[in-house]
């Protein structure tokens, strides 16, 4: 099985990085054989907040890390959260609040790592 990590780092809105990168990881979590970690740094722990609501047509980030979350695993800096008043009872479920030591080791464990 191949791992891989991807580490988001802007918001969900304003630009297209946190967007492409949960299509890509999406599209890998779907595929057999691979195992797919998400870490949300800094702005991008605003991907995971729930009840997010978009005007139609629009992409939902939200619905996109729900489709990571069914056959990966999604992590959010603590540190972050703290920063931008995000409590753990903000966020969708499945997503946990994490720290930077667990990036590390996943980090460490991972084939391939993937920064956005």
């Amino acid at each position: 099985m191949s791992s891989l990590l991807f580490i988001l780092n802007d918001a969900p809105y304003g630009n297209e990085r946190a967007y492409n990168a949960l299509r890509l990881a999406g599209a890998l979590a779907s595929k057999e054989g691979q195992h797919v970690r998400l870490f949300l740094l800094a702005d991008a722990v605003g991907c995971a907040k729930a009840g997010q609501k978009v005007p139609e047509g629009y992409y939902n980030i939200q619905l996109m890390l729900g489709k990571v979350l069914r056959n990966g695993e999604v992590a959010l800096c603590g540190t972050c959260m703290d920063a931008r008043g995000i409590a753990e009872s903000e966020v969708i479920e499945g997503a946990k609040r994490s720290t930077l030591a667990q990036l590390a080791d996943w980090t460490v464990e991972a084939d391939k790592v993937l920064v956005f």
